[in-house]
Formats: C-alpha cells, sequence, structure tokens
C-alpha cells in the first residue's frame, strides 16, 4: 500500500494493518520528512485516545491528515504507532 499527497509519498509498505476501513501503516514505513506534530487528539470508544500529525509538502500544509494511537487500548494493540490517513491523502494499492 502507499499513501500520496501533493504528488509525494508519505509511506509505503507490504504490511499494513486495516482496522474500519482505514490502513494504518508501520511507523518504519513513513517518510517522516513531511510530518509534524499536533496537539489534536480525538478519543474512539474501543481504540483509545488518538494523536494527530500535520503534512508539509512543498510549502503546502494539511493539518491532522495524519492519526494515530500511541496508547491503544487492549483490543486495538495492533495498531499502536501506525499511521492512518484522511483529509485528501490517496492510499492504493
Amino acid at each position: 500500500m502507499k499513501a500520496t499527497w501533493n504528488g509525494v509519498t508519505l509511506a509505503e509498505s507490504d504490511e499494513t494493518v486495516v482496522v474500519e476501513g482505514n490502513h494504518y501503516f508501520p511507523p518504519q514505513s513513513l517518510n517522516e520528512e513531511y510530518f509534524h506534530p499536533s496537539d489534536h487528539q480525538t478519543t474512539c470508544p474501543w481504540k483509545g485516545v488518538a494523536s494527530y500529525k500535520s503534512l508539509l509538502v512543498d510549502g503546502q500544509r494539511n493539518e491532522n491528515a495524519a492519526w494515530y494511537y500511541p496508547e491503544p487500548k487492549e483490543a486495538a494493540s495492533e495498531i499502536k504507532d501506525h499511521v492512518a490517513f484522511w483529509k485528501g491523502v490517496d492510499v492504493t494499492a
């Protein structure tokens, strides 16, 4: 699987974990240069608290376009620190 935005590859892996239709990419598959910390968080009743990262590509910013669970609940332990995308990021095979 490959995640792209604004013509760059954000992540690429053959070992994503699919949860609720979202591909979660392992941390080592990320091109970290495009990811920037965010203070934004949301809570999922069964996965726990999600943290977010914003993307910066060629001067364009996509706020909170990537999320991950640094301390997921036990039911979601397989996606610990894996990153999923939304907000216009293309995830394709």
